[in-house]
């Protein structure tokens, strides 16, 4: 893995020394509000009802997940430190495995961000309903949705300023009302509400796994501060903060609040509500002013993952854009913080897209799209765990003490095995439609090889055949054999 110990400034780093270009980078409190602002999205408060048709197994998958998704955390941790600069999973799938792999993961995690958009916007548009369009009449639910992902599309091409403050201040407002839910809530949970453990008529282990694939959603987002490291300060030492401590606050709150909502909404009433936490303080309260205030504090919940994730969707090919491996025009940038404003546009007209034709063409909008990113951010977390273990195994048992190279082989192994295994909880379905979507980007690839003189490999400068030089026909030289000049 060579260049891994290296500090060099990497495609996508920026300096961040000069107060010049502090506008540029995000502190340790703005990219842990990046990181739990995109994990936090409107799917956690959409999710009870997601995962209601498996039962109380459901909250077994939730904490198998959280394992999961804290082994990706500490790996995310550790490759930023060792491979710097923006693009994330692109950079380590790169690094390690060479281009191809970094455009597949780049590739993948793009379609990961522009459909998830759409996943948070449609579970938004479930509380925004709390207050309007109350019959669900799809054209306007289409229409409060795309108002859900324009807005944020405009905060971000503001300027990097405005990305970071507004995502400081809808993390903390968001998270008052979630850790009611994870603290009160528990007090008023009764267990007829629970229904039967086991509610899917799958067995104990199909149940777990096709519910930790809905679960693993919630997590989506681990990742963001590594893909903006470029826009961190002091990114050697903040990423891996960032990424760890904002997974860790994630988890307790949504096993916790998962767990108060399952408990103080029936089942059978769970399975078919739009807002679950709406519905869980109304029981705890009585009325509907308190549900409204959680509707509320979904909205703004919404927005701010959908502002993180919206520059998410641009940094990872803009990394990548700027290595030849994704079109040009997504490497452009506008504006004294450097916004990349056409991958911003792109990913927010192909949220929108999706949308509508989920809207029109699925009936349960929110679980469809919800598996086809899981799908596609399994591949950009497997590619990273590969890079990590390759690492490790390579220069790891030179580099790191025995004890410490022990425990991250074991944290990188499970982090590759839970990544498996969330691919074969997504089922058949959605693989099929996964892979053919991430098989899509290989005549992109092809044609960029063709743009940049690669076609499929790096080119490899021919050597010049050396001039050879006659010897002389007569003289003491005569039998020397002739001697090979530099040309």
């Amino acid at each position: 893995m060579p260049g891994a110990d290296s500090r060099a400034e990497q495609p996508g780093e920026q300096e961040t020394g000069s107060p010049a270009d502090r506008h540029k980078s995000f502190g340790l409190p703005a990219a842990t509000a990046l990181v739990v602002g995109s994990i936090i999205g409107t799917g956690v408060f959409a999710l009870p009802s997601a995962l209601a048709p498996y039962g109380p197994i459901a909250l077994v998958a939730f904490v198998v997940v959280t394992v999961g998704a804290l082994a990706l955390a500490v790996t995310f941790g550790s490759l930023s430190k060792r491979v710097p600069g923006s693009g994330g999973p692109y950079v380590y799938a790169r690094e390690a495995f060479g281009e191809f792999a970094g455009f597949l993961t780049a590739w993948s995690y793009w379609i990961t961000a522009w459909a998830g958009n759409a996943a948070i916007a449609v579970a938004w548009v479930g509380y925004v309903e709390v207050f309007i369009n109350k019959g669900h009449h799809i054209w306007a639910s289409i229409l409060i949705a795309l108002v859900g992902l324009w807005l944020p599309a405009a905060v971000n091409l503001s300027g990097l300023r405005n990305i970071g403050t507004f995502q400081v201040v809808t993390t903390v407002l968001k998270f008052v009302p979630l850790v009611f839910m994870a603290t009160i809530g528990l007090f008023f949970i009764k267990a007829p509400n629970f229904g039967a453990f086991n509610a899917s008529h799958q067995s104990a282990i199909g149940a777990i796994s096709a519910a930790s694939a809905i679960a693993l959603f919630s997590y989506i987002g681990l990742e963001t501060a590594s893909v903006a490291a470029g826009r961190v300060r002091d990114p050697h030492r903040n990423v891996s903060r960032a990424t760890i401590y904002g997974t860790l606050a994630c988890a307790v709150i949504y096993i916790l609040g998962t767990l108060a909502v399952f408990g103080t909404v029936s089942h059978s009433a769970l399975g078919g509500s739009t807002a679950p936490f709406t519905d869980a303080v109304n029981n705890i309260v009585g009325g509907s002013w308190a549900g409204n205030v959680m509707a509320v504090a979904a909205i703004i919940s919404g927005l701010g993952a959908l502002n993180g994730w919206t520059l998410i969707c641009a940094e990872m090919p803009y990394a990548a854009a700027r290595d030849g491996l994704f079109p040009a025009a997504f490497a452009k940038t506008r504006g004294r913080s450097g916004i990349p404003a056409f991958g911003i546009l792109a990913a927010t007209v192909l949220a929108s897209a999706i949308t509508i034709v989920s809207y029109t063409r699925f009936t349960n909008v929110f679980t469809e799209i919800v598996l086809l990113s899981v799908l596609t951010a399994v591949i950009p977390y497997l590619f990273s765990a590969a890079a990590q273990l390759y690492w490790l195994l390579v220069r790891g048992r030179t580099a790191l003490t025995p004890r410490r190279f022990a425990r991250d082989v074991t944290v990188t192994v499970l982090a590759l095995a839970f990544s498996y295994w969330s691919i074969q909880g997504s089922g058949y379905q959605t693989v099929y439609y996964g892979l053919f979507t991430i098989l899509l980007g290989l005549p992109v690839y092809i044609w960029l090889g063709r743009t940049n003189g690669r076609y499929g490999t790096e080119t490899v400068p021919v050597a010049a055949a050396p001039a050879v030089t006659p010897a002389p026909e007569h003289g003491p030289d005569a039998d020397t054999p002739p001697v090979p000049q530099a040309a």
